[in-house]
């Protein structure tokens, strides 16, 4: 009985401190028109500590989606474009010589941001992304000797085209692994991109207040960390990740060959705290497993290595998760 009061509390204690997820979302939705599940995504990012990959042809408003979060939130906003010749230098910062003081000083790259916009990230060589995905695991960066703590919150959001693949460096599984989310958008449908052709033609330019300050997104993290995760609900998450790694036990036999290699314990966690902070945006103080499913594609799409034999068939990892998410027992 004291476990249902506890929960009662929890959820109008959370339904209470998740009041500014609405305002969020309507600041969005004033800038951007349709694209709900890339502000959902950048959301979950935000509040479960996480970075996002998102894929998609230009022009869907990636850039303008994380800098209007930046203007709503009043945090420090960074875009970094980044191109075959780009240097980790440029990324995350380098010492300068002055001849005047006969010293190095250190200036600090745009890395140093709450949000960070890492543009087409799979254009950049091996060691400019390394640098960056240091930086996102260890939220720091070396400089020389001296080491600095990057801001906090801290959510790097990397964009890649899945058209153009000439001159690219596609990111290795291991690097792909450190991003919590990939989330892949798609066109608008005919009437978002009437409006969005309105709005264009208006060349009105609204303007973004202020809704809260990066300190409240802390705030509002320690909260998510409360949300109520039945041990049920964790069985249902192993057992979805580890279907991808032995499907034959969960009666998917001919996903065997299918999959080269399944998720990470990365893939666990994240699967746990994306679904406390989607918890957390629909303002619940407990997760169900309507949650998990909700943001299993998104965690789990770039975790799962597709065989030749998959590949010839055109079997996709969407098509993978679904079969799973089917055959895995709902708690």
């Amino acid at each position: 009985m004291s476990q249902t009061i506890d929960i009662r509390e929890l959820n109008e204690r959370i339904e209470r401190q998740s009041s500014f997820v609405d305002m969020l979302v309507k600041g969005m939705d004033e800038i951007i028109v349709g694209q709900k599940h890339l502000v959902e995504s950048l959301l979950i990012g935000l509040l479960a500590d996480g970075h996002i990959l998102l894929e998609g042809v230009p022009g869907l408003a990636k850039t303008l989606a994380i800098k209007t979060l930046g203007e709503l939130i009043e945090a420090d906003y960074s875009r970094v474009q980044f191109t075959p010749d780009l240097l980790p230098a440029d990324v995350i910062g380098t010492m300068i010589y002055s001849q005047k003081s006969e010293e190095f000083s250190i200036k600090k790259g745009p890395i140093f941001a709450n949000l960070v916009l890492a543009d087409e990230i799979n254009r950049a060589p091996a060691k400019v992304q390394s640098a960056l995905l240091e930086a996102m695991q260890e939220r720091q960066v070396t400089i020389g000797e001296s080491t600095f703590k990057l801001p906090t919150p801290f959510l790097v959001m990397a964009t890649q085209n899945p058209v153009e693949q000439e001159g690219t460096y596609p990111l290795p599984e291991a690097q792909m692994d450190r991003f919590l989310l990939k989330v892949v958008i798609t066109y608008p449908k005919p009437e978002e991109e009437k409006l969005i052709i309105r709005q264009n033609i208006k060349r009105e330019k609204k303007t973004v207040s202020p809704i809260l300050k990066p300190q409240d997104i802390i705030e509002a993290r320690k909260v998510v960390h409360d949300v109520y995760m039945d041990e049920k609900i964790e069985k249902y998450i192993v057992d979805i990740v580890f279907a991808t790694r032995f499907p034959e036990q969960y009666k998917l036999e001919h996903l065997k060959d299918m999959i080269s290699f399944g998720g990470s314990p990365r893939a666990s966690i994240g699967l746990a705290l994306a679904a406390r902070a989607y918890a957390f945006i629909k303002r619940r103080g407990f997760v169900i497993p309507e949650d998990v499913r909700a943001i299993a594609h998104d965690v789990l799409r770039h975790r799962i290595g597709l065989t030749y034999e998959a590949e010839a068939n055109n079997m996709t990892t969407e098509e993978i998760i679904s079969e799973i998410l089917n055959a895995v027992e709902v708690p």
